[in-house]
C-alpha cells in the first residue's frame, strides 16, 4: 500500500508510534531485533523489580491513554505516581518544591520499561487494528536488519532481514536508539558531547516513605535522583512507598571506585550523599552503571525517512526527560502525517515537505532541551565560587515566584 510505514526499533517509542499509526488505519510493519517474549517470560519478569524507571510526564501518559496502553499499566499496578518534586543543592542555599501537598495533582508517574513495553505489545492483537479483514499492524521480532536501501521517492525504502525476507515502505522510521542503524544508513551526522561522567543506577528501600515525591539533590560531583518505585511484593504493599530508583551521576573514576564496594557499603555511601533525606537505606539491589553523554542528529529527516526518540537525540538523565522528548516526537509526527494525508485527499503519505514540517517543529525544541540540561549539569557541578553564589541566589529567587514555579511545573509535565 502507498501509505505503508516501516518502523525499525521495537522499544517504547517505536511501539507507541506503531500503535498510534495503526489505530488511525495506516499500515505499519514494526521490526525489532529482540525475540518476542512468551507468556512465561513475562510472568518471570513481573516477579522482579527493575531499578530503571521512566519518569513519564502527563503528556506521555495522555498519549499512552489514547492508544489504550496506560489503562493496562494501571491494571498492572506497577506504576508510582508522583505529585511533588523536591530539588535542592548541598553546596548552596535555596530549594525548589513543585506540586502542592494540600491539593495533590499528578506531575508524572514512574514506570519500569518492561511494564510499558508489555502494555504496548498486549495491544498489538487488538481487534481495533483490523478493518475489513486487513490488519494494520505487523510485528516482526527476533530478526536483525541487514540492509536498508532507498528505492526513490515514489517507492520509499526496502529493508532486508537476516532471514532473507524483505519489506517495502513509503516511510521508514528510525526508532532504534542512540546507535541507530537507520541514521547511519541514511548518512545523517551526529553532534556528540561526552560528560566524562557515569551514572550508578540501583533500587533502594529507605527507612522513611517517599510520599509520592520525586527528589533530586545537586552534589558537587553531580546530581543524585531518588525516584518512587511501584510496590511489587505483598510485603511492599503492606508497608508502601519505601522503594525507589536511584540515578547517581558521578565523575567516571569516582563511580568506578564506588562500584567496587560491597552492596551494604554502597548503600551507606548513598544514604550519606543524599543527606539521609529519607533516613537509612535498608536494602539495595539491581546495581548497574552506564556512561553519560549527549548527542543530537544533524537532521531528523530525509526523503521517505524520519528519526524519533534516541535515534534523533539523547540528553543527560538529570531531568528524566529523555523518553518524554521521544513521546513528544511521536505526538508531533503522527499529527503532521495525518493532517497532510487528509489534506491531500488521502493520496499523499509522508511527503518530504511533511517530514520537514516535523523536523522544524521538534529540532529546535530538542536542541534547546539538550543544551539546557548540559548547562544545568555544569552550573550545579562547578566549584567556581561566584557561580555558586549566583546559582544559590537564583534558586532562592525562583522558589519565591509562584507563577514561575507553575510554568516550570507545566514544562516538566509536557503540557
Amino acid at each position: 500500500m502507498k501509505n505503508t510505514t516501516l518502523i525499525i526499533g521495537g522499544g517504547v517509542v517505536g511501539a507507541t508510534l506503531a500503535l498510534k499509526l495503526a489505530q488511525a488505519r495506516h499500515p505499519v510493519t514494526l521490526i525489532d531485533a529482540r525475540p518476542k517474549l512468551l507468556a512465561a517470560d513475562w510472568r518471570d519478569k513481573l516477579t522482579q523489580r527493575d531499578a530503571r524507571v521512566y519518569a513519564l510526564s502527563v503528556a506521555s501518559i495522555n498519549l499512552l491513554k489514547e492508544i489504550g496502553a496506560w489503562q493496562r499499566i494501571e491494571q498492572s499496578k506497577r506504576k508510582a505516581d508522583y505529585t511533588q518534586m523536591q530539588v535542592w543543592q548541598t553546596n548552596g542555599v535555596g530549594e525548589l518544591n513543585f506540586g502542592d501537598a494540600q491539593t495533590p495533582q499528578l506531575l508524572g508517574s514512574m514506570v519500569e520499561p518492561f511494564i510499558i513495553e508489555k502494555a504496548l505489545y498486549d495491544g498489538f492483537d487488538n481487534e481495533s487494528l483490523v478493518h475489513q479483514g486487513q490488519s494494520y499492524l505487523r510485528h516482526i521480532a527476533g530478526h536483525k536488519v541487514t540492509d536498508i536501501a532507498w528505492q526513490g521517492e515514489d517507492l520509499g525504502y526496502q529493508v532486508s532481514l537476516d532471514n532473507g525476507t524483505t519489506y517495502q515502505g513509503k516511510l521508514l522510521i528510525g526508532a532504534d536508539g542512540r546507535g541507530s542503524m537507520v541514521r547511519q544508513a541514511a548518512g545523517i551526522g551526529l553532534d556528540t558531547l561526552a560528560y566524562q561522567q557515569t551514572a550508578i543506577c540501583c533500587a533502594i528501600k529507605t527507612e522513611q516513605p517517599h510520599k509520592a515525591t520525586a527528589r533530586q539533590v545537586f552534589l558537587p560531583t553531580g546530581p543524585l535522583a531518588l525516584l518512587p518505585l511501584a510496590d511489587v511484593t505483598a510485603d511492599d504493599q503492606a508497608n508502601p512507598q519505601h522503594w525507589q530508583s536511584v540515578v547517581w551521576t558521578l565523575p567516571t573514576n569516582a563511580a568506578l571506585d564506588l562500584l567496587t564496594l560491597p552492596p551494604k557499603e554502597l548503600a551507606k555511601e548513598l544514604a550519606f550523599a543524599s543527606g539521609y533525606a529519607l533516613g537509612d537505606i535498608t536494602e539495595i539491589e539491581s546495581i548497574a552503571s552506564f556512561p553519560l553523554g549527549a548527542q543530537h542528529a544533524k537532521n531528523y529527516v530525509k526523503a521517505n525517512l524520519a528519526l524519533i526518540g534516541d535515534a534523533a537525540h539523547g540528553v543527560h538523565p538529570l531531568a528524566g526527560q529523555g523518553l518524554n522528548l521521544g513521546m513528544l516526537d511521536i505526538i508531533a509526527l503522527s499529527d503532521i502525517l495525518q493532517k497532510d494525508y487528509q489534506r491531500s485527499g488521502n493520496k499523499l503519505w509522508a511527503s518530504f515537505a511533511t517530514l520537514q514540517h516535523y523536523e522544524r517543529q521538534r529540532y529546535a525544541n530538542n536542541a534547546m532541551m539538550m543544551h539546557s540540561f548540559s548547562g544545568i549539569n555544569w552550573i550545579f557541578g562547578t566549584q567556581l565560587r561566584p557561580i555558586q553564589q549566583l546559582r544559590s541566589e537564583g534558586v532562592s529567587m525562583v522558589s519565591r515566584i509562584k507563577p514561575l514555579m507553575k510554568f516550570f511545573t507545566q514544562k516538566a509535565s509536557g503540557i
